[in-house]
């Protein structure tokens, strides 16, 4: 017999593992208890009750991640209090070892930024780890990192606890249920969530929130959601009982070895992460799987397994008790699908927790319910909000291939410019074959193939890791100096691009734009679009075609973001959205000599009277229509050029043939990244993001707070104006800094600090080549309450940079350091 549901209810969350368990727990917290909880079996029956029970914060340069963590541990430590259930939470301590050198700098790095955090992290020698954790060979371990407050839980007791506390507070949770659809209606544009279609009949709500793990994907596809979560093989043993090990002996983890390491029922958990991993069942999982065990595969797994083992020896002395093999889900880029899917309202996903579920809950569950409650997150999302995904994604030879490699970097050492190597050459720019025989090293950039740094014609280059200077940097150099100096091209084609068309069109994008953008035909205008809180949502270009069409440039990462968000903006408005990423490749001709190649091939006059800085124009450029436009994100002279596809290579030998006269080298990604970052020049979900005010990361100039109709956000960011007016400024900036040794670099994360005291980390940065030092944007706070990040305080202390540990002297400026009267964009 059916179990009997509600006629409706405002919520339902479709799954019952712990991060289900824990949103319907946050929800009934914030008030919203009209939540209903439905799980096709049982609670924790998917792959909730066969995790590990790891509560670690350790390892993360996110400041959301780790406040999710500390956040989860705080709370799993105080439920038992709250609902009488235990979770199995102790705090017997993290120790993670660093066995080389590479996973030494990292840790050493995240070390620095996580206290800043708030977690407590030491650094130890190899015979503190052995007299912490006495069953581990640590002869020719580095160091180690303990973390006194971390543990261990119980993630069936988790789950129950959480729900229980939801139910205490009016939540309702129902076995047996299965959901076979999301039901919508076309309201304002957009499809919205009206109710769910179940195994036990209809029912009416206004917000659902897909938590069904391995099942997310295929029931997001019903409904046109793309979650590309995929199950693998995890596998962990436990051995015959050790003697001396207690429960409260610390956590263990090598990741070098791939292994972690816990009691167990009086013997040795003993858990890996392989390197080479293999994904199950990506045709899909079975419906009726749940407490499932999967076949291991011992031929697979014997090497990692005797390795991991080799680290904690007695676990090879003793038997085995239980050899486990279940599934656990990951995405493509091992970050959480996690958000309001893209052109809906009112369906939300939390799902592809990367085997970090248990440790992630707590937090995320917070994060998700004040993001329904209150219509907008409250941390940053932009690393993992499920807009980022595309639908090739889903292909199951993808998942496959992508999946069982992404699982083997859990435990890889980090190292800067190391890549991915599946799911790679899917989508490749007009004119890529000529770039590869430049020399060019592709990366991934979401999906296209990109080139970071060009080795020279001929060459076939491969990625070099490295914390260090690696061989490629000459080479780098070479092209970040032709673009200050001569000319350059560089292949964009990955940007996404949007043209907006009709009778509404221009008071559309104006009312999303803090600045004006509906001004005349044949200028692009650089803005932001925000939200009701006046914080970013998008930072993009706008460029006026004409009265009726406008295109809309974006970066890769905010493709699916910046859609979305026009899509859930329209309203009644007259207006049709057609992504055109793909039918135009862009190539960018930029440095003080790129008006002199161009005039060669263009039939218009390039002048600066005739084509001053912000035009954008149809030409030609040999048989070929391009919409030329006059803008830079390097600092430079400089234009983009968006030339229709099947014309690119046409366009590209007149360019290459006629740079030969001017000196026009390639430029890749590493080149466009240290050129911005010496203007200061903003990148959304890297160095800006969703949290931030304009005013405070120096984007005020882009705000036309007058304009007529104002904007979304106005309100919120004149009132921000007027409450730091009335204080004499912003506790808060948003800063370039740079360091006045040419030799340590930064990447991200690194601690910044004032006449000794943390003040606010890097968010970004590159190597300034025309600086002289390794250049960044970092966000620093006053650390007094009452204090103002004013010019005079960031003139008069004493600035540094915490590096692995080492703090190196650097300067700071609210202005670019290089060129900051934009003098040279504009000749």
């Amino acid at each position: 017999m059916s179990p009997q549901l509600p006629a409706r209810a405002r919520v339902v969350v479709i799954g019952g593992g712990v991060i289900g368990a824990s949103i319907a727990y946050h929800l009934a917290h914030a008030g919203w208890a009209d939540t209903l909880v439905l799980e096709r079996h049982s609670l924790t029956s998917g792959t909730t009750w066969h995790a590990a029970g790891l509560m670690t914060c350790f390892g993360s340069t996110s400041e959301t991640n780790t406040a999710m963590r500390l956040y989860s541990r705080d709370l799993y430590a105080r439920l038992e209090e709250e609902t009488g259930q235990s979770t199995g939470f102790r705090a017997v301590g993290l120790i993670e070892a660093a066995a080389d050198e590479d996973r030494l700098h990292e840790y050493r790095r995240v070390a620095a930024y996580q206290r800043r955090l708030g977690l407590v992290v030491e650094e130890i020698t190899p015979t503190e780890i052995a007299e912490r954790f006495p069953f581990a060979k640590v002869d020719d371990l580095l160091a180690g990192f303990w973390v006194p407050g971390d543990g261990r839980v119980n993630p069936v007791d988790v789950t129950m606890a959480l729900a229980r506390g939801a139910k205490q507070l009016g939540v309702q949770v129902i076995e047996g249920v299965s959901v076979h659809q999301v039901l919508t209606e076309r309201r304002g544009g957009v499809d919205s969530v009206v109710g769910v279609r179940t195994s036990a009949g209809d029912l009416e709500c206004e917000f659902v929130v897909n938590c069904a793990g391995m099942w997310a994907r295929e029931l997001g596809e019903r409904n046109g959601v793309v979650i590309p979560n995929q199950a693998a093989e995890h596998y962990y043993l436990i051995t015959d009982t050790v003697a001396g090990l207690t429960p409260d002996m610390p956590v263990f983890e090598d990741p070098a070895a791939y292994g972690y390491y816990r009691e167990e029922g009086g013997g040795m958990m003993v858990g890996l992460f392989e390197p080479a991993a293999a994904a199950w069942r990506p045709e899909g999982t079975p419906a009726d799987f749940a407490f499932g065990e999967l076949s291991p595969d011992w031929e697979r797994m014997g090497p990692f397994l005797e390795m991991a083992m080799a680290r904690v020896p007695i676990t090879q002395e003793v038997g085995i008790r239980k050899f486990f093999c279940g599934p656990e889900s990951f995405t493509p880029d091992l970050a959480p699908a996690v958000g309001e899917a893209p052109g809906m309202r009112g369906y939300f996903v939390t799902a592809g927790l990367n085997s970090v579920g248990i440790l992630s809950a707590g937090g995320m569950g917070r994060i998700v319910a004040q993001w329904i409650s209150s219509g907008r997150p409250d941390v940053d999302v932009t690393g993992f909000n499920l807009d980022r995904f595309h639908r090739y994604q889903l292909a199951p030879a993808y998942r496959a291939a992508r999946t069982a490699e992404v699982l083997g970097t859990v435990y890889a050492a980090h190292t800067p410019g190391t890549q991915l190597r599946t799911g790679r050459g899917v989508r490749r720019s007009a004119v890529h074959d000529r770039l590869a025989a430049q020399g060019a090293l592709f990366r991934d950039v979401t999906g296209w193939e990109s080139a970071d740094y060009y080795a020279g014609p001929g060459r076939s280059p491969e990625p070099e890791p490295s914390w260090g200077r690696a061989g490629w940097f000459e080479r780098w150099e070479a092209e970040h100096r032709a673009v200050r100096e001569g000319v350059g091209l560089m292949d964009m084609s990955f940007m996404a691009k949007y043209l907006v068309t009709g009778p509404d069109a221009g008071a559309f994008l104006d009312r999303l734009s803090g600045a004006s953008v509906n001004g005349p035909s044949g200028e692009i205008v650089y803005t932001q679009w925000l939200g009701e809180d006046g914080r970013l949502e998008a930072d993009l270009t706008v460029t006026k075609l004409a009265d009726d069409e406008f295109l809309v440039v974006a970066s890769d990462t905010a493709a699916g973001h910046v859609l979305a968000w026009m899509q859930r903006q329209v309203g009644e408005d007259r207006v049709a959205i057609q992504d055109v990423t793909t039918a135009y490749c862009q190539l960018n001709v930029q440095g003080p000599r790129s008006r002199d190649l161009l005039a060669e091939v263009v039939d218009s006059d390039l002048s600066t009277q005739a084509f001053p800085f912000r035009t954008a124009r149809w030409v030609h450029i040999g048989c070929a229509p391009v919409l030329l436009v006059r803008i830079t994100y390097l600092g430079e002279l400089g234009y983009e050029l968006y030339i229709p596809t099947e014309m690119a290579v046409h366009v590209y030998e007149l360019l290459t043939q006629a740079g030969e006269r001017h000196g026009l080298e390639h430029v890749g990604l590493r080149s466009l990244s240290s050129l911005r970052m010496e203007k200061a020049y903003r990148d959304y979900g890297h160095d800006i993001d969703n949290t931030d005010c304009p005013l405070e990361v120096g984007l005020g100039f882009a705000l036309d707070l007058e304009k007529p109709g104002g904007f979304i956000g106005r309100d919120a960011v004149l009132a921000r104006k007027d409450a730091a007016k009335a204080v004499g400024g912003h506790r808060s900036r948003l800063v370039q800094i740079l360091l006045t040794d040419p030799e340590p670099l930064m990447y991200h994360a690194e601690i910044v600090y004032r006449d000794g005291i943390a003040v606010g980390d890097v968010r970004a940065a590159s190597y300034g080549w025309t600086l002289g030092g390794a250049v960044g944007l970092a966000f620093v706070t006053h650390p007094a309450h009452e204090g103002i990040a004013n010019p005079e305080w960031l003139r008069s202390g004493d600035w540094e940079v915490d590096i692995a540990g080492e703090r190196y002297a650097a300067q700071v400026s609210l202005a670019p350091m290089y060129d900051p009267k934009n003098e040279r964009i504009k000749i």
